[in-house]
């Protein structure tokens, strides 16, 4: 399955890089390496993946799709292996092809998502890995779903789409995400954070007339809407189908 999903979006993330000026970057990363992870501008340590064109690129060459990845609560704390357990970093790390830079942070023990922090590695990324910044993804996981709705909310010009999984937003915040794809997927039986948390930012989203959001409820499943999210291809198709600016041609 994960081949099979690396194999399908290859022609699009490829068909998708657009020219333009590189900054520079550490020589020694591979494709699909994921190295010690360095302390980004923002104190977050995080794993990388780079697919194969991305860490052959050079400067004037192509930019890459990037997804920031943000796990949930059991994947706090020290051992930065842990965030490989779920989502994309999990598959990434089963297939080098996965076609995006893919940048997956971790927070420490007891400690939740600071958006000036996520803010100052999102810049470390930009300044440092071949990123094509009209092609910048966001997605997470229960406590990572709730970051990606609040940083979506107070950032929506920094993201071509947006997807969180088993996450609860602020309806209040929702007239900000009127303009951003977002597609929400949850569990209809999630007795941790409740569907209704998807639900509410689905009508308050379309309240303020926003026609760029979907939701998907898996019929009879708990809070772990992530395997079938994370395992379906169409996922990534419908990200790497936005861009900044307009809809990826």
């Amino acid at each position: 399955m994960k081949r099979l999903i690396s194999l399908a979006l290859a022609c699009l993330a490829a068909a998708c890089t657009a020219p333009g000026h590189l900054h520079a970057r550490s020589p020694a990363l591979q494709a699909g390496q994921h190295p010690q992870p360095p302390v980004a501008a923002g104190g977050y340590e995080y794993q990388l993946h780079l697919p194969p064109g991305a860490a052959r690129a050079e400067p004037d060459e192509e930019r890459w799709p990037l997804m920031i990845f943000l796990h949930g609560s059991g994947e706090r704390g020290s051992d930065i292996a842990k965030v490989k357990v779920h989502g994309p970093p999990k598959i990434a790390d089963r297939d080098p092809a996965f076609p995006f830079i893919l940048v997956s942070p971790q927070l420490p023990a007891e400690q939740d998502w600071d958006l000036a922090r996520l803010d100052a590695l999102l810049d470390h990324a930009l300044a440092t890995l071949p990123v094509d910044p009209a092609r910048i993804y966001l997605t997470g996981l229960s406590r990572g779903g709730h970051a990606s709705w609040r940083w979506a909310a107070a950032e929506p010009g920094r993201f071509a789409a947006v997807a969180p999984v088993a996450g609860r937003g602020d309806p209040a915040t929702a007239c900000a995400l009127t303009d951003v794809p977002i597609w929400a997927l949850h569990g209809d039986r999630d007795d941790v954070v409740t569907p209704e948390g998807s639900f509410a930012m689905a009508r308050a989203i379309r309240a303020c007339d926003g026609r760029k959001s979907r939701l998907t409820i898996y019929p009879d499943l708990g809070h772990n809407a992530w395997d079938p999210a994370y395992d379906d291809p169409a996922l990534y198709l419908w990200l790497l189908s936005h861009r900044i600016g307009g809809d990826a041609r």
